[in-house]
């Protein structure tokens, strides 16, 4: 079994989640198939597939969690050292064609999210940034061509 790398509020997230999904969503679910059910003739009642629909989703998703759970390997960010990127830090880097600053904490590729301010230490960029320090350069391949930049701070959590 591959391990998956959370950080502790990422890990929490996916908990909270799971709860969500089995307290909440699962017996709403079941509920509205037993309320299309009362309708009738179930091969022509949208209501009722509508449901039967939602209640895969749910339990496809509550196995995908609980799976992740199993696999998670959470790692304290709180211990990590900001003498080089690692992950749970946040770097912040300058994109030496437009000056532009940008911030970015490296966490699991299950938390990945760019619009957060999270990325993934397996994505391009993460693997670039990894092993680097303050005032180092870092190069990588984008959709768009080569990016480059320089770390100008690295930060605890």
């Amino acid at each position: 079994m591959e391990r998956i790398p959370f950080t502790k509020e990422g890990y929490e997230a996916l908990r909270e989640e799971l709860r969500h999904l089995k307290s909440v969503e699962r017996p709403r679910v079941v509920k509205a198939i037993a309320e299309a059910r009362a309708h009738g003739d179930l091969s022509e009642n949208a209501e009722y597939e509508a449901a039967k629909d939602r209640q895969a989703f749910v339990e496809g998703r509550i196995s995908e969690l609980e799976y992740k759970i199993a696999c998670a390997d959470v790692i304290d960010t709180r211990a990590v050292s900001t003498d080089s990127a690692v992950f749970g830090c946040t770097v912040v880097l300058e994109n030496l064609d437009t000056e532009e600053e940008v911030t970015y904490q490296l966490v699991g590729p299950e938390e990945s999210d760019v619009a957060q301010g999270r990325i993934s230490v397996s994505s391009p960029l993460g693997r670039a940034i990894v092993g680097k320090r303050v005032g180092d350069q870092v190069t990588f391949q984008a959709p768009r061509g080569k990016r480059e930049y320089e770390v100008v701070d690295i930060l605890a959590v």
